[in-house]
């Protein structure tokens, strides 16, 4: 505890006579200031035991003294020492009427004890204190350090509580809460999420204090990690502001968090080439060997179903997209070359995917498969498992903000993500699941959707992608010498050729369809030949003129 009026009171060698404020002693003091000017406000700073001898007061003034007090209490001064014997035999009435009036402890000096003792006084007490803040903290310190070694984060926080008198809670990188101390205080923590939210967009270190009726107390969070975007945070709750033996652990806390949060970063990049090697396998049709180097870090994925997702930022999706269509090169297997994804998003969709579904994965206890392969993100994850459901939800969550910004009419993010999700399929079918997330991934990129399922696909029809622009402009292409033809007036080869398709070739049927003799749709059907220049007997025309119809169906006349 700091020095207090009391404890100056009380102490033997300085012989003080409290004469006002009696009731008020307990308060701190930070330090023994000497000061005989008549208005000595300008230079204190608060928390000061003021020690005069009235050398430039007119202490006998009620008015006089009434002011000089009310500037004492306005300026933060906990305590007024008058020396005896000097300029006065003894207080005047005055001063100690105004001290009374004011409630400002009003000390009697002796003339046999000097300014110096009660400053001497003051400052061992304070150094005294300071001494056993440094020898609480570095206790607290070891405390913490063997309960992290022990018992991990869990151990440190239930030391750090102890410490601080409090609780504590930890949060991971998506703002979940991750553990608690003691386990009553989960649920204050959980109303926090918000505030770590907030805490998580300040590049690091970063800090806030949060209260109020929805905490219940003083919460103090603070960001855990040494890179731009915080890996987690720390959430340290009490009754009343944090003492200096209690700051201590407070920081102790924050430098082991960061040391076992960095410590992670360079696993978790291990585990992630590790997972890179254990995915090649697969996708090369070794699943034996996988299962080998994976060993117990992914061995349980390997033996349930799993979900295969591959996921591109926009941008880089459209341009992969470009590329094909010109090259026709099919894009490699993944190599599980490029950073970790979860070293800080800064903005990169790919990154905030790979932090939500390692997060969702380590909040079940479930093993996820995370390999970052350039500007594509490859994910190995348990079917049915949290991993996934946290994938489609955090793809639902982008398209109604996508659909909110086109209500208000404003621009949505400037890289978006586009996600493929395979079926479930086992080790064996690994090869397939990675084509099927890829062939949900260009659905998706031509639709503009965040995320399609390949079940989508397979349950649903061909038809809607068509609708891609490449293949508009395909069927304009091949159609357009007959719309042309037609829109001269010398016949109706479209809808002749349409009904032709659309009753498998049959004459009769058709010609009944457009209301004319089978001669004349004979006729029509040698004019498309001749016009497109292709022969209708080869099942590939009929089929791309029929997709071209189906393409063209809603532009033309």
């Amino acid at each position: 505890m700091p020095p207090t009026l009391a404890s100056l009171v009380h102490h033997s060698a300085l012989k003080l006579t409290v004469r006002a404020g009696a009731d008020r002693l307990d308060v701190p003091v930070r330090w023994a200031h000497v000061s005989e000017l008549a208005d000595p406000v300008p230079y204190m700073e608060g928390g000061e035991l003021l020690l005069i001898t009235a050398l430039k007061l007119d202490a006998e003034d009620p008015e006089a003294m009434r002011r000089y007090v009310k500037r004492l209490v306005k300026a933060g001064v906990v305590g007024l020492g008058f020396a005896v014997g000097v300029n006065y035999d003894e207080i005047p009435a005055a001063l100690v009427e105004a001290a009374e009036e004011e409630g400002l402890p009003l000390l009697e000096v002796p003339r046999r004890t000097p300014f110096l003792a009660i400053s001497k006084a003051v400052s061992a007490a304070i150094a005294a204190d300071q001494y056993r803040a440094v020898t609480a903290g570095f206790a607290a310190q070891r405390e913490l350090t063997k309960q992290a070694l022990n018992a991990g984060p869990e151990g440190l926080l239930s030391a750090l509580a102890a410490q601080v008198d409090g609780w504590a809670a930890l949060y991971d990188a998506s703002g979940a809460v991750v553990a608690t101390a003691p386990e009553w205080a989960g649920r204050r923590a959980a109303r926090l999420t918000t505030d770590v939210e907030r805490l998580r967009e300040r590049p690091a270190p970063a800090s806030a204090v949060v209260g109020g009726p929805e905490t219940e107390d003083r919460v103090e969070l603070h960001s855990i990690g040494t890179s731009r975007r915080p890996r987690a945070a720390l959430a340290v709750g009490t009754a009343a502001p944090l003492g200096t033996a209690e700051r201590y652990a407070v920081h102790s806390a924050i430098a082991l968090l960061t040391l076992t949060t960095e410590r992670s970063r360079s696993l978790h990049a291990a585990e992630q080439r590790i997972g890179a090697a254990v995915l090649r396998m697969l996708l090369a049709g070794q699943p034996d060997h996988a299962r080998a180097v994976a060993g117990d870090l992914y061995g349980g994925l390997l033996d349930a179903p799993f979900r295969m997702i591959v996921a591109e930022s926009a941008s880089a999706s459209a341009a992969r997209a470009h590329a094909e269509a010109h090259a026709r090169v099919r894009p490699a297997p993944p190599t599980g070359g490029g950073a970790p994804a979860a070293t800080g998003t800064g903005g990169d969709p790919l990154a905030a995917l790979a932090e939500v579904v390692e997060a969702a994965a380590a909040r079940s206890g479930e093993a996820v498969l995370v390999v970052p392969d350039g500007e594509r993100l490859v994910v190995l994850a348990a079917d049915g498992g949290a991993a996934v459901t946290a994938c489609t939800e955090h793809a639902a969550a982008l398209e109604a903000a996508r659909a909110q910004a086109v209500r208000e009419q404003r621009p949505a993010d400037e890289d978006e993500l586009v996600v493929g999700l395979s079926a479930p399929a086992g080790p064996i079918a690994a090869a397939a699941g990675y084509k099927q997330a890829e062939q949900a991934l260009s659905v998706a990129r031509r639709r503009g959707r965040v995320l399609v399922e390949h079940e989508q696909l397979a349950s649903g029809s061909v038809l809607p992608l068509l609708a891609d622009d490449a293949v508009r402009a395909f069927a304009d292409g091949l159609l357009r010498a007959l719309y042309e033809h037609d829109a001269t007036g010398r016949g109706d080869l479209v809808a002749s050729l349409r009904a032709w398709l659309s009753r498998h070739g049959q004459w009769d049927a058709a010609a009944a369809d457009l209301g004319v003799h089978r001669h004349t749709l004979r006729y029509r059907m040698r004019r498309v030949e001749e016009i497109l220049g292709r022969s209708l007997d080869d099942p590939d025309v009929r089929m791309e003129l029929w997709l071209a119809l189906k393409a063209t169906a809603t532009e033309q006349p």
